[in-house]
């Protein structure tokens, strides 16, 4: 959608919370689209090297986005969720009726229907809307966000997060949007420890591993994975996206919510068991394509 739909000043002005290695260059793209931005980031550093190169301002106290009628956030799990949102210092009790919060924080469908309820009460608009795409789509504004909530509530948000996304979503009901996220991981995850093994197959089977994945990506086993992680993954480079620890937790999430709804999730649980052997070996913070370090001979 153009930016004529949203001419309105106080549309136009928005409130982004949480500036990691996500939610900075999503800032960024609304910032450049014109929109009045404000910044809030728990590490003050963060949101001050934001501003060194785009226009807004920092809020000293999250507070101060009750004046604002759009706030977007992309934070770590549910508790934070719930510290900033929920209670009486929550920002769901300061906000104005009419409000718009749109959240990109992969976290649980539970959290999600939470806060809606919450914003229900409020008069105020909710949209869970975790997104994938990586470090990379967020910088490119390539994005695929995943979104619950209503039709209505959907409509108003669509237009903000237009900026960075190259696909958004309206799944269903508020939750709609983490449950998506989860099905996301799941495939994810399995995808990353197909292509590993595949890779240390042909290596232990004395083939070129780059000649292997130059022909079979051209074919049924073609994915995203392979196409922009083999390289790095034959190399034994592991930074370059999405850690490990926050892989687990995202699992965590699927496992627990599949454990409710009666689904039966035997890949994904051993692919989790295989990403606690990568923590212990001190690669919580490499990216998910080191799956294929287990394979790696063990210094002794």
């Amino acid at each position: 959608m153009a930016d004529t739909d949203l001419q309105n000043s106080e549309d136009r002005q928005v409130c982004f919370i949480g500036l990691g290695v996500m939610g900075a260059p999503m800032a960024g793209h609304l910032a450049r689209a014109g929109l009045q931005l404000a910044v809030y980031n728990r590490s003050r550093a963060k949101a001050e090297n934001w501003l060194k190169e785009h226009p807004g301002h920092r809020f000293v106290s999250l507070l101060e986005a009750r004046q604002l009628n759009t706030v977007v956030s992309c934070v770590g799990n549910d508790s934070d969720l719930a510290d900033l949102y929920l209670g009486n210092e929550g920002l769901l009790a300061h906000l104005s009726p009419g409000a718009l919060v749109i959240d990109h924080t992969t976290a649980s469908a539970d959290i999600a229907r939470q806060l809606n309820s919450a914003a229900e009460a409020r008069g105020i608009m909710f949209i869970d809307a975790p997104v994938s795409g990586g470090q990379q789509g967020a910088i490119n504004g390539t994005l695929t966000v995943m979104c619950g909530g209503s039709e209505q509530h959907f409509e108003k948000a669509e237009t903000v997060i237009r900026h960075y996304a190259r696909m958004v979503r309206l799944l269903g009901p508020a939750g709609s949007g983490q449950l998506t996220k989860m099905a996301n991981q799941i495939a994810i995850a399995g995808l990353i420890e197909s292509l590993a093994e595949s890779i240390h197959f042909a290596t232990a089977a004395g083939l070129d591993p780059h000649a292997v994945i130059d022909v079979i990506s051209k074919g049924a086993a073609q994915s995203w994975q392979m196409e922009n992680r083999h390289d790095s993954m034959i190399r034994g480079e592991y930074n370059h996206g999405f850690a490990v620890d926050l892989m687990r937790k995202d699992l965590a999430i699927c496992l627990e919510e599949a454990r409710r709804n009666g689904a039966r999730l035997p890949v994904a649980a051993l692919v989790d068991q295989f990403y606690a052997e990568v923590q212990q070996q001190g690669g919580g913070r490499w990216d998910t394509s080191s799956l294929l370090s287990r394979f790696a001979p063990q210094k002794n």
